[in-house]
């Protein structure tokens, strides 16, 4: 191969070989999303001197959301489609699926456990539901089902193996009791993930043979939603699979590259929440202005008067609301930087945005190699952040968070399966030992209470940080003596740590702001525009947390320019990206004047050899320092490339 390998006395590994021969469906470098976005290319040097200046330059990424919107408002025959869909669902008594797999499986659950099911649960509470249920089952909560590759526990971390079967998908599909005529809805950052096209393959097959009237029934309750130009994926057969299938719907919602490179999390799944999530409010508008007065729907958070295009369109206004909160944000940013190079602590509390910042917490961790969330058993800390909620116990946590009681994955339905189908062996052993970690057991591992285990076995100490993050409906909770909120600053305080508060609602008092007692106040002031499901307000935490721990990331050292250079490995899609941004680093490195003047020009580094190198540092474990293999096998290549020159 080539003499950087002979020098760096690496022979490639035969997973390594059979990587760069045999998994080429997975070398997807080619795609829009895993580019270098050219607004953020030199992130971490700017972030470095100036964190309002970084933390600027990341939320610009998001106007390109902006700019898709606006393509999509040009033809909404889709939009519509989808909409009729899922209101047909509703009035029928089908059931409605999201599948995702990480940041999109996260998605997912959001749908159901965020937006839908605490809105139905109001209902009931409403005058509005004496006339709502003769018209609708009264059992509509359960009827959406969000679900990831790998149930519940994969909320926590992924599953290594998982993503890259097409079967599990379909396992999960019918583990769930996903039936024809049931509206499924799959969703790809990427538009290549193997799990996610599994199910929507699967789902296809219940309509059988294509003629023009199962075709159009296939069509009207099957989508795949996606971030990549067709034309990049059709080369990928999954992709294809699914592209080409007349009887499935495509909903294209392509942004271009992420704000880092290839972290999937910020503009692409941003641009699919509020997609699918103003698609479903306007959907549930249809279903319930047949039955309720305009006062009504105006009482449960509906203005008769919106129309979908508007509903679109205010994402422009959640926009503007954060670029007006960049000052006091980068006051966090600054705040929680310091805690973790001190190595102290942080903690965030919420209530009603409890799944955002829970998901935000825990994409932390495989986008920039951090210990995901502590289990209640080591005595040591070892994840920099955990998320606390208004409960009595881990139980009650994951009961708030979801919505329902914990679902995981029983082996009896997948063992067999994954023990017989998976032909490729290093997949089928990552997959059955992924599989003991997914069960219903898992809920009792991870404790998100904020209650008196918590606070005696992990609470804060003098340098940590306490952040409590609200947004509307939450608001009018601090005027309470007995508020969480408060006992939780109160607790942080108390043990020396400092405490900060995100507000983010519409019209938030001066006296409110004025009242509280933190070290760091953000305020997102939002337009009041009609929020039935609280999709703008979660949006908002979403796009301020991820720039936030994005920035604090930078500011780390986590990434380099802007790629995510401390990225986990931990499936065939993910060692592609490594390799990839190890070569990309390498080459532009040496091909820059200042490398050519200091050492000449010389060869650039291969797929092949990057891979051999990430290979080497995966398998032998060099990382006792918690350097991620793509850092460390950057840092071999320079220092042998610097060697090879005589430097």
């Amino acid at each position: 191969m080539g003499s950087i390998l002979q020098d760096l006395k690496i022979t490639p590994s035969p997973q390594s070989i059979d990587f760069v021969t045999n998994k080429k469906q997975f070398h997807l470098h080619h795609l829009l999303t895993e580019q270098r976005h050219p607004k953020t290319m030199n992130l971490s040097s700017v972030i470095g001197a100036d964190t309002r200046k970084g933390l600027q330059m990341l939320l610009s990424v998001d106007d390109d959301i902006t700019y898709m919107i606006e393509r999509l408002l040009t033809d909404l025959t889709i939009a519509e489609q989808v909409v009729e869909a899922l209101a047909d669902a509703m009035r029928n008594g089908r059931k409605i699926y999201f599948y995702g797999c990480g940041a999109t499986g996260r998605l997912a659950k959001q749908m159901e456990s965020t937006f839908w099911r605490p809105f139905w649960k109001r209902m009931k509470e409403s005058m509005a539901w004496e006339t709502i249920k003769g018209f609708i089952n009264e059992d509509i909560a359960s009827f959406l089902i969000g679900e990831m590759t790998g149930a519940d526990r994969a909320m926590i971390s992924s599953l290594e193996g998982f993503e890259d079967l097409q079967v599990i998908g379909r396992l999960q599909l019918a583990d769930r009791g996903i039936q024809k005529g049931d509206v499924v809805i799959c969703v790809s950052e990427g538009g290549e993930t193997s799990s996610v096209i599994g199910t929507i393959l699967a789902a296809r097959e219940q309509y059988g043979e294509m003629n023009e009237v199962s075709a159009g029934e296939s069509r009207k309750n099957l989508y795949f939603v996606y971030n990549n130009p067709d034309n990049l994926l059709l080369p990928i057969d999954r992709s294809r699979l699914v592209i080409e299938d007349a009887g499935i719907t495509k909903l294209n919602l392509a942004t271009g590259p992420q704000a880092i490179t290839g972290s999937t999390r910020m503009q692409a799944t941003t641009s699919e929440t509020f997609v699918l999530g103003v698609l479903l409010e306007e959907a549930m508008f249809r279903v319930l202005c047949v039955v309720l007065t305009d006062n009504e729907l105006s009482a449960i958070g509906f203005d008769p008067e919106i129309t979908l295009t508007q509903r679109f369109l205010s994402f422009k206004g959640v926009k503007a609301a954060l670029n007006n909160s960049i000052d006091s944000l980068a006051g966090l940013t600054a705040a929680e930087t310091d805690v973790y190079q001190r190595n102290s602590y942080c903690t965030y509390f919420a209530k009603k945005a409890l799944s955002t910042v829970f998901i935000d917490g825990t994409e932390r961790s495989p986008t920039f190699r951090l210990f995901p969330v502590d289990t209640i058993d080591p005595a040591v800390r070892k994840s920099w952040i955990q998320v606390w909620t208004e409960a009595i116990n881990g139980k009650e946590a994951w009961r708030v968070l979801l919505g329902r009681e914990f679902r995981g994955l029983k082996k009896s339905v997948y063992y067999d399966v994954f023990s017989n189908e998976i032909d490729d062996s290093y997949l089928r052993e990552s997959a059955l030992r992924s599989l003991d970690s997914a069960g219903n057991d898992q809920e009792m591992q991870y404790d998100l209470s904020f209650s008196g285990f918590n606070i005696r076995n992990r609470g804060p100490a003098a340098g940590d940080l306490g952040v409590a993050v609200c947004v509307n409906g939450d608001l009018g909770e601090w005027s309470l003596p007995e508020s969480s909120f408060r006992q939780f600053c109160s607790v942080f305080r108390q043990q020396g740590a400092k405490v900060a508060v995100i507000f983010i609602g519409c019209d938030i008092s001066v006296s409110l702001r004025d009242s509280v007692d933190a070290d760091v106040k953000v305020v997102v002031e939002m337009p009041c525009f009609p929020d039935p499901l609280g999709l703008r307000s979660q949006l908002a935490v979403k796009m301020l947390l991820n720039a936030h721990s994005t920035a604090v990331m930078a500011k780390m050292g986590r990434i380099s320019g802007n790629t995510m250079t401390s990225v986990n490995p931990g499936n065939l899609k993910l060692i592609g990206r490594a390799t990839h941004l190890i070569q990309l680093h390498v080459n532009e490195t040496i091909e820059s004047n200042d490398w050519i003047v200091g050492y000449g020009i010389g060869d650039s580094l291969t797929f092949e050899e990057a891979n051999a190198v990430l290979f080497d540092e995966m398998e032998n474990g060099r990382g006792e320092d918690g350097s991620s293999e793509v850092t460390r096998s950057i840092e071999r290549i320079m220092e042998c490339k610097r060697r090879m020159a005589g430097g």
